[in-house]
């Protein structure tokens, strides 16, 4: 019988394929009394759990070092290791053992059910869905307890065109993910997860079509059941009639012919009809990104996370360790421009290195209080170490210094202040930097952007962060899946506030870029080229195909249109003229 299920769309395409079902170990946990002599023999059956889970995460981990694997994958692992070792977790887990007699699988459900209920009180939308990196390491224990198979078989394909295998599971952990590309996997579905979920985040790095966020699809999927993943729509289709079949195969043909065609562009300036060049850079979460980014013809880096080094670990990094990270990016990039972002982290985030700092507090509301610029200034040695690690590794390329969650003037004058203390230090120590290097800031606060005089007087270059911009303009958390649909990128509120910003930075002659998820959104492109943007930066595997949108844009033609959508007050009628500007026709759904 044909049915339909709709979820989060992650990661666009069209997977057509037989379903294989990944088990869920806790769901499947017994519990059963030990007699008092037994409780030594299974405390041992434990540890030996844990020690067998380690070695399977040490593996998985040289798995993800190979060339080609995506880089997030090595870090999520290492997070998943570190879970594993933390006592916090297994120790509690041979207390119950010991107090309760009670069986190792029970036992380690209930302690995992404790961490979690912690991180359920957390705010933060990102830090709550961390929690699922507790459950993927307990259900790596469990499923060792179990004697369950751990590995995404190798199976044989089946005959015909829809020889693919969709994955169905409650939840994948990275770890899982890593086979993916030893196998031919055409696409996931998970129950859990949201946009920002590690899922989504390993789906869009491998170019995968994925729909997370389903809730019931495991239990209504049988093993070899064919499907369809629309991973643009966020649709799955189960047992599809001929009809529906036959249109999504043209479209799945469609997609890779496109795909192919996309590579030759990589070379290619991007430049729109009318002779504008436009400049797209990527979002790198890691230093080996950096690779990932000139394979697709980057015009440089407009957004380096630096989040990676501060987390999960009990030491702070020091400055010659953020220095080397930094310069290792800037040299893989050559002549082209890394923006490297400072510190963007608070209470809300886990990192255990920062503990008894000023931002460790437990806070009412993490998103609004001591985070990103604000705890770096409440923090100004670390603030410091920072500054000189990044401003050495400007000596080798060119380096921009990029400033998050800023909203007021003091707050610009005092990181001003610390980067022209970094820099008399290191001349104090005769280390070479560029004294020239740049300085921006990032409009990610509604205050931000309306009262962006005081940026543009102060700072070298903007650059717009949609995400949080958004969430904090509409009072939405998109992860929230009780809001999410309320979640509205074409709000005329945000379009708004990205018009003015980008507006007057162009008036006062200051760059400004979009980093967030708009700027690598291809049905998008032409509309903010239209707005007067000339700088993008998103995810590596995004720029192509925004590339191939720019080409067939023509911003002479584009900016009188986009103005009459920027004075539309509903959103149907923005979509109507947002889809008369990308030249899309209405369609039938074929659902």
């Amino acid at each position: 019988m044909t049915f339909s299920l709709h979820g989060q769309a992650v990661s666009g395409g069209i997977a057509i394929g037989r379903a294989h079902l990944v088990s869920h170990a806790i769901l499947e946990v017994a519990h059963y009394q030990l007699r008092e002599r037994d409780v030594a023999a299974e405390l041992g059956r434990f540890d030996k759990a844990v020690a067998t889970a380690g070695a399977e995460l040490d593996s998985l981990r040289a798995e993800a070092s190979v060339p080609g694997a995506p880089a997030e994958l090595s870090a999520f692992v290492n997070v998943h290791a570190m879970i594993l070792a933390d006592p916090t977790l297994t120790d509690g887990v041979r207390e119950l053992i010991r107090d309760r007699r009670c069986n190792a699988e029970w036992a380690m459900v209930q302690q995992m059910q404790l961490v979690v209920d912690q991180f359920d009180e957390f705010e933060d939308a990102y830090l709550r869905e961390r929690k699922q990196d507790i459950v993927q390491v307990v259900e790596r224990v469990l499923r060792v307890l179990q004697g369950k198979q751990r590995k995404l078989a190798r199976r044989k394909a089946p005959t015909g065109a829809d020889d693919d295998l969709i994955v169905v599971a409650n939840d994948l952990s990275p770890a899982d993910t890593i086979q993916f590309k030893n196998l031919k996997i055409g696409g996931f579905v998970t129950d859990m997860g949201g946009s920002t979920s590690h899922t989504a985040i390993v789906a869009r790095s491998l170019a995968i079509p994925a729909v997370v966020g389903m809730q019931h699809a495991r239990p209504l999927i049988q093993d070899d059941d064919l499907l369809i993943v629309d991973g643009t729509r966020g649709v799955l289709i189960v047992d599809p009639d001929a009809g529906v079949l036959r249109e999504y195969r043209l479209r799945k043909t469609e997609l890779e012919l496109d795909r192919t065609k996309l590579k030759r562009l990589v070379s290619g300036r991007s430049r729109t009809l009318d002779g504008e060049h436009v400049e797209l850079h990527a979002n790198i979460e890691l230093p080996q990104d950096a690779e990932r980014a000139r394979e697709v013809g980057a015009d440089g880096v407009g957004l380096f996370r630096t989040e990676f080094l501060f987390m999960n670990r009990d030491e702070l990094p020091d400055e010659d360790e953020q220095f080397e990270a930094y310069r290792s990016v800037v040299k893989a990039l050559g002549d082209k421009p890394v923006t490297i972002r400072t510190l963007d982290i608070g209470a809300d985030k886990e990192a255990r290195a920062l503990r008894n700092r000023a931002g460790n507090r437990a806070a009412p509301n993490p998103a609004l209080g001591l985070r990103a610029i604000r705890f770096c200034l409440a923090e100004p040695q670390l603030f410091l170490v920072q500054l000189r690690a990044i401003l050495r590794a400007s000596h080798y390329g060119k380096v921009k210094l990029l400033i998050p969650m800023l909203a007021h003037a003091h707050e610009i004058d005092a990181t001003l202040a610390a980067v022209e203390q970094a820099k008399s230090s290191l001349r104090g120590d005769k280390i070479g930097f560029d004294a020239s290097i740049e300085i921006g800031g990032m409009i990610e606060i509604p205050a931000a952007a309306l009262a962006i005089g005081m940026f543009l007087r102060r700072l070298d270059f903007l650059s717009i962060g949609t995400n949080d911009l958004i969430q904090y303009t509409l009072a939405i958390d998109r992860t929230d899946e009780q809001v999410a649909p309320l979640y509205d990128p074409l709000h005329p509120a945000v379009l708004m506030l990205v018009a003015h910003t980008l507006h007057s930075g162009e008036k006062a002659g200051i760059p400004v870029s979009v980093c967030g998820e708009l700027a690598g959104d291809p049905t998008l492109t032409r509309l903010l080229l239209g707005m007067g943007l000339r700088t993008f930066s998103m995810h590596p595997a995004q720029i192509l195909e925004v590339k191939s949108r720019v080409l067939k844009s023509n911003i002479a033609e584009l900016a009188p249109q986009v103005r009459r959508l920027l004075r539309l007050e509903e959103p149907a009628k923005i979509r109507e003229q947002l889809d008369r500007l990308n030249g899309v026709a209405p369609r039938a759904d074929l659902n």
